[in-house]
């Protein structure tokens, strides 16, 4: 990751709280994770963390409000660094499997919308 990039990243995340504070945008468009309703979260985060506060991943929950209480779930590692949880036994032996059965249990959650061809003869048929 570049510089700016970084330096960017810390100001809208760090100093500014634009994400909870409601006015972040990307590319002109706010974020808006109280809109996000199709799909299901995860939180994952080291009990250990020297990077992370306590509980600061899951306050995605709060933040993705349009997600139902029954797709969220959040998963603290015990013994686990900030590091730990994306490398290492930890990764291997809880994380990674944490994450392949919350992906299994809700792979469904996306709501598939039917799609039916247009009828011969209508201007979509081209």
């Amino acid at each position: 990751m570049d510089a700016k990039f970084y330096l960017d990243t810390i100001k809208t995340v760090f100093q500014d709280y634009s994400l909870p504070n409601g006015t972040w945008t990307v590319a002109g468009d706010l974020v808006k994770p109280q809109d996000i309703k199709k799909t299901a979260i995860l939180t994952v985060e080291g009990e250990l963390d020297d990077i992370s506060g306590s509980g600061q991943t899951r306050s995605a929950h709060a933040l993705c409000a349009g997600i139902p209480k029954a797709d969220k779930d959040h998963y603290e590692v015990a013994g686990a660094s900030h590091y730990g949880i994306f490398s290492g036994r930890r990764w291997r032996e809880k994380v990674y499997p944490k994450i392949k059965s919350f992906i299994r249990e809700h792979q469904g959650v996306q709501k598939k919308t039917k799609v039916r061809p247009p009828k011969l003869g209508s201007k979509k048929a081209v």
